[in-house]
């Protein structure tokens, strides 16, 4: 393989337009808005979800509530009540204690209040080559919580012993310039890169967890959760380098239906404006080709910017 058709391979790069968002595939995440079961009075149980198992420091006879009391469904008041929260999902939410390792998850092998054995509902996995995002509304400020409490927002998958592996974490943190009142959700989210084929987690199946992270002197109060959404993005990419007949091909990779101009350039510093246009290409399939016939340089890089 010559240096020039080395340099040209190595030399694929992908950039995405900030202007241009990217189309999303929805995951069903079962009882994502916590409405299973319909709760006339606020209550410990709820479908779908596991509770964190209750640590031997929690004393459940020794305080107000015990560890499944921690967290539960609620149902949203009336309009027009002081607490009426304007943004729920549905008529339900659930509350999640400030209290140190208070948390709930979901996965192909978690167990509710109810089950015996897993449900196996939620089976969405990992798939190389896409990116996700996680969304679910929280409000913080409940029961006079104090400024400083944490709560993180993880993707996970689980190991070969079960263990859950946090791959993407957001922390929250309760503030009064982001958890403002306790009658407005606010989105908050997780945001995961594309899966490669040798991440550890390729393949595995999604988790989802909700944990507090509180520091014992700073405990107590709630959060109220709702909405949870998970989205997948086929991650633009640039794949399959081949020079053969005095032409350089590759495969542009992306979610069907993007619109995108191709540009190259033999400098990698040059501003974006001095790149040359190869053309448009609309990626209807998801997987689209392109042939650049011009190839007479030393090296020369690749750009696919998305148009809006």
């Amino acid at each position: 393989m010559s240096n020039a058709l080395t340099s040209a391979i190595a030399g694929i790069i992908f950039l995405l337009s900030a202007s241009a968002p990217l189309a999303a595939t929805a995951i069903s995440v079962p009882n994502a808005s916590f409405e299973s079961p319909n709760v006339p009075f606020p209550s410990p149980n709820f479908n779908s979800w596991q509770k964190t198992a209750k640590p031997d420091w929690y004393d459940d006879g020794g305080g107000s509530f015990t560890w499944t009391q921690l967290v539960g469904a609620f149902k949203n008041t009336t309009v027009g009540s002081s607490n009426y929260i304007d943004n729920c999902d549905g008529l339900q939410a659930i509350w999640l204690f400030a209290v140190p390792e208070v948390g709930l998850y979901q996965d192909y092998d978690s167990m509710d209040w109810n089950d015996v054995v897993p449900s196996h509902d939620f089976n969405a996995t990992f798939e190389p080559g896409k990116a996700y995002r996680l969304t679910v509304g929280v409000i913080g400020t409940g029961g006079n919580m104090l400024q400083g409490p944490t709560l993180d927002l993880s993707l996970y998958y689980r190991d070969a012993s079960s263990n859950r592996i946090a791959v993407a974490t957001t922390t929250l943190t309760n503030t009064y310039d982001v958890f403002s009142n306790n009658t407005h959700f606010v989105n908050c989210h997780v945001t995961m890169p594309a899966v490669k084929a040798g991440d550890a987690w390729a393949g595995q199946k999604i988790g989802i967890q909700f944990l507090s992270t509180v520091s014992t002197n700073l405990q107590g109060g709630y959060w109220d959760l709702d909405n949870v959404r998970l989205v997948s993005t086929i991650a633009p990419s640039l794949v399959n380098p081949i020079h053969t007949n005095g032409q350089f091909r590759f495969t542009l990779q992306s979610e069907p239906g993007l619109a995108f101009q191709i540009v190259a350039s033999t400098n990698l510093s040059l501003p974006s404006a001095s790149w040359t246009s190869l053309g448009f290409v609309t990626n209807v399939t998801g997987t689209i080709p392109f042939v650049d016939t011009s190839t007479n340089f030393p090296q020369r890089f690749y750009q696919a910017r998305q148009l809006p």
